[in-house]
């Protein structure tokens, strides 16, 4: 039988609701909570990413969900209410582990998505999200960045922190990793850029991206190997950067 937890009050409870709330308590526990049946789904498939799977005491499951691998809990409606972030609760969560690549790992990874100080949670989610989708190894997010484990950058990723590695770093030293590595860094800025069609990206390169005003700070694009942009046809002055980062991973991570 599932353990049930009643009250708000439930020390869990208040843990969960902190891990919600407070980038604090994220950092402090390495942990973090998803919400709703995909991203439920998606967080099993990583072995020991799940703590907990909360299930509200009035769901359904659908018959493809198999919680028996998994420590779950029947909550109730007044701990979902708690503990929820949408609109329209799914009442199914997920008490989750950071993943955390080893040091080992690092030296394998050739496709990288380096972003500096972009601080939207909901850019910062998509970014990963089309990263995975475009076959990156992993995306370091450098000093100004929005939290990868906060709830908006969660569930705007759509369960690729799951499938992509997400680090946390200097951005220096990142970059002198990569070219020590023969990875091709690749800037985004405005002066002295090649349209980005003009560059042809090797199979192992970094995109550096920068904050949704400021763009990429000067030190950073100093040390790339070049600075690209995308042409503007129209009036906007500019595009947003998760958008830019999709086109530019699309056109530079053809196979």
């Amino acid at each position: 039988m599932a353990k049930r937890i009643e009250s708000v009050q439930n020390a869990l409870v208040k843990h969960w609701k902190k891990l919600i709330t407070t980038r604090k308590e994220r950092d402090r526990s390495e942990e973090f909570i998803v919400e709703g049946f995909h991203l439920v789904e998606e967080a099993m498939k990583q072995e020991g990413a799940v703590l907990h799977v909360m299930v509200r005491e009035d769901l359904e499951l659908p018959a493809g969900l198999d919680l028996s691998s998994v420590q779950h809990i029947e909550i109730t409606k007044a701990v979902a209410a708690e503990i929820s972030e949408t609109e329209h609760p799914q009442g199914i969560f997920a008490h989750c582990r950071q993943p955390i690549p080893s040091e080992e790992e690092y030296a394998g990874w050739k496709r990288l998505l380096l972003i500096d100080a972009v601080q939207d949670p909901g850019n910062i989610g998509t970014m990963i999200r089309t990263a995975d989708a475009a076959g990156m190894d992993a995306v370091i997010l450098g000093k100004g960045c929005a939290d990868p484990f906060n709830p908006k950058t969660v569930r705007s990723a759509q369960g690729s922190h799951f499938h992509i590695p997400v680090v946390r770093g200097d951005l220096t030293e990142w970059i002198g990793r990569a070219k020590g590595n023969g990875v091709q860094v690749i800037g985004t800025g405005l002066d002295q850029a090649k349209e980005h069609y003009d560059v042809q990206a090797s199979d192992a390169f970094a995109l550096l991206v920068g904050n949704e005003g400021a763009g990429v700070a000067a030190d950073y694009l100093s040390a790339a190997d070049t600075v690209v942009k995308i042409p503007l046809y129209g009036q906007a002055e500019s595009l947003n950067v998760a958008v830019a980062t999709g086109i530019l991973l699309y056109a530079f991570a053809r196979r």
